[in-house]
């Protein structure tokens, strides 16, 4: 590459020095005679100031092949540069030429030697270009490919392009902010300059379609390339994700469309391998739950840390059937159990730890559907706080080194059922861990993205259907994390030796649902309030317009980990024993009323009169999920 640098480096100066003397031959008409000694001082100085300029500007680092408008414009900017500076020196010399009786250099040949090197230096590059792509036109069947970013993920999709002409996609090069300014050429192909020219250089580069390489970028870098590459009029896909490429499961030239979790991505999360690794590997592992949305994630991760064994619990047959078949594909070395089970039973409870004896338990088992557990308040009490019981009672009577109980933002200051059960089920676990041997806690975090009873699909299917999205209320936020990201952080708080503790994960910045909504049809490459047009339904019994993570009393201490906080213990409250039994007797009444009543009773904070703002009426539309949307009534186990 330096050689290459060096050779088009001399070829310039070559060139443009050789223009001095056709320009005084042009002034002069072709009889320079009594002009040699001029012709050789302003040659001689001319020369420096060129070569000084050239090395300035880079313009030997880039490729020729490749030429463009920029890199033209950019040569044009420095031959006009060195032709007024060297415009102004033959003014300055002029008057001492004339005062000596001296002829001088004529005033115009600094100005016809700038118009003949615009000429030569772009005609260089242009029959360089049209050389290339002569040659590589055979090849370039298909599409014109820019690469957004040129970190090694840039590098390496376009090194796989060029190794691979049958994937009919040819590399033009790349845009990125840190190496904008050297564009510094990566395997012979530029950098065009910093993203906002995106759309600039998708018109001067002819370019079919746009491809991010960027598996770190926050989410709105992401969405403004998005943007850029609708209004360019291309398409805009993503190489796949550095965890599906260390996997082995994808290749680089496998591209996926961008989804809803990039346009929300936020820093990478810095997981402590070791901490974990040192609670995990070669033990007995149980996740209850371990066929849903999040549970299955727990056991993916939980699988990279070498456990003995996987006992993957849960009440749905055919998902636990499906997490099964998948750890069979990807660590079938690792020994696991597939066992249908419900929580709530004891009795067959009891016989699965006899019989598998876990060491670590993760319980994600539970009911999550907001406007469900309102119908059904009393499964509620059966599922989400009976069977947290019973898991965290046998736990503590089978020796269980760590339990880790998922829970939820909703059950700060709930207003619906469902984050209510979840409180007093974070209640129990403490409950229990006071008198037991076994490290208890609680993790609470908001919404996931791709769960079952998200609101993503939802709002997918209604855009299959040509509209409108519903929303519940233009101002209701929530938090948001991935389910990855999510499972990841439920690892690293189990790794906090604090026992009987709640610990609050970091969800960033909450969003508004409108905002969501809208940047589902932006990926869809619609217009929202155009092509699609998102309605609101008003807000519902049950909901609130924001979630919190912290109850006012709480307040949060710093953990080890940046991304984990954890909620202060308050006063020990020695009636729990007896408020959770008239739970249980409310619940067995089948009353819905008497219920709610139990609730307030053990969590003072539950106010199901406050959830839906004053005025906003009830919707026809149906019941709503959690999130703010408008949801059918999907079960989640």
């Amino acid at each position: 590459m330096r050689n290459v640098s060096a050779v088009k480096f001399l070829a310039d100066v070559l060139v443009w020095a050789a223009l001095t003397p056709l320009a005084f031959l042009l002034r002069l008409e072709g009889n320079a005679d009594g002009f040699v000694n001029q012709l050789l001082a302003y040659g001689s100085v001319a020369l420096v100031v060129k070569v000084v300029a050239l090395y300035g500007a880079r313009m030997y680092l880039r490729p020729w092949r490749w030429v463009s408008v920029r890199d033209l414009r950019r040569l044009l900017i420095v031959v006009g540069v060195v032709t007024v500076v060297l415009t102004v020196g033959v003014l300055i010399a002029f008057g001492f030429s004339v005062d000596r009786g001296v002829a001088p250099v004529p005033r115009s040949v600094p100005i016809i030697e700038g118009l003949l090197a615009v000429l030569a230096l772009s005609g260089l590059r242009m029959v360089s270009r049209l050389r290339n792509e002569r040659q590589r036109r055979p090849q370039e069947a298909g599409k014109r490919v820019l690469i957004v970013g040129a970190g090694e993920a840039g590098v390496m999709l376009a090194r796989e392009m060029l190794r691979h002409p049958e994937a009919a996609l040819t590399p033009v090069g790349f845009l990125d902010d840190k190496d904008w300014k050297t564009k510094q050429p990566h395997l012979g192909l530029p950098v065009f300059g910093a993203l906002s020219l995106l759309e600039e250089t998708v018109r001067e580069q002819e370019v079919d379609e746009v491809l991010i390489a960027m598996p770190s970028a926050k989410g709105d870098v992401i969405r403004g390339i998005v943007e850029a590459s609708q209004r360019a009029g291309v398409p805009s896909r993503a190489v796949p994700t550095l965890t599906d490429l260390a996997s082995g499961e994808v290749e680089i030239l496998q591209f996926r469309d961008i989804d809803v979790e990039d346009l929300l991505r936020r820093e990478p999360v810095r997981l402590e391998p070791e901490p974990i690794r040192a609670y995990l590997k070669g033990k007995r592992v149980m996740v209850t739950g371990a066929g849903g949305s999040i549970g299955s994630e727990i056991v993916r991760q939980v699988a990279q840390f070498g456990p003995a064994q996987i006992t993957l619990l849960g009440r749905g047959e055919n998902s636990v059937y499906l997490i099964n078949r998948e750890m069979a594909q990807r660590w079938g070395h690792i020994e696991r159990e597939a066992v249908i089970c419900d929580v709530r039973d004891r009795h067959s409870l009891h016989s699965v730890f006899e019989r598998f004896k876990p060491e670590v338990v993760f319980h994600a088992a539970a009911h999550k559907h907001v406007p469900l557990m309102e119908a059904n308040p009393e499964q509620a009490v059966w599922n989400n706080v009976m069977g947290t019981r019973n898991v965290a009672e046998l736990c503590s009577e089978h020796g269980v080194e760590r339990l880790v109980n998922i829970s939820t933002d909703k059950a700060v200051n709930p207003t619906n059922v469902m984050g209510a059960s979840k409180r007093v089920a974070e209640k129990v676990v403490a409950d229990v861990a006071s008198r037991s041997e076994c490290l208890m806690a609680s993790v609470r975090f908001g919404n996931v993205l791709g769960s079952r009873g998200s609101v993503v699909p939802l709002f997918r299917d209604q855009i299959k259907r040509g509209g409108p999205i519903t929303v519940t209320h233009p101002d209701m936020v929530r938090y948001f994390m991935t389910i990855p990201e999510a499972a990841q952080l439920v690892l690293q708080a189990g790794a906090l030796d604090d026992k009987n503790r709640v610990y609050v994960l970091d969800m960033g910045d909450p969003v508004k649902i409108a905002d969501l909504a809208s940047d589902l049809i932006l990926l869809s490459g619609l217009e929202p309030g155009v092509d699609i047009e998102i309605v609101f339904s008003g807000a519902r019994p049950g909901e609130k317009l924001f979630e919190e993570l912290l109850l006012a009393e709480e307040g949060i201490e710093a953990s080890p980990h940046e991304k984990i906080f954890v909620a202060r213990k308050g006063a020990p409250d020695a009636s729990f024993p007896a408020k959770l039994e008239a739970l249980l007797e409310a619940a067995q009444t089948g009353s819905d009323q008497a219920v709610r009543d139990a609730f307030q009773y053990v969590v003072p904070s539950y106010k199901p009169e406050s959830a839906a703002p004053e005025g906003s009426g009830r919707s026809e539309a149906g019941p709503a999920s959690g999130d703010g949307s408008t949801l059918e009534p999907l079960a989640t186990p």
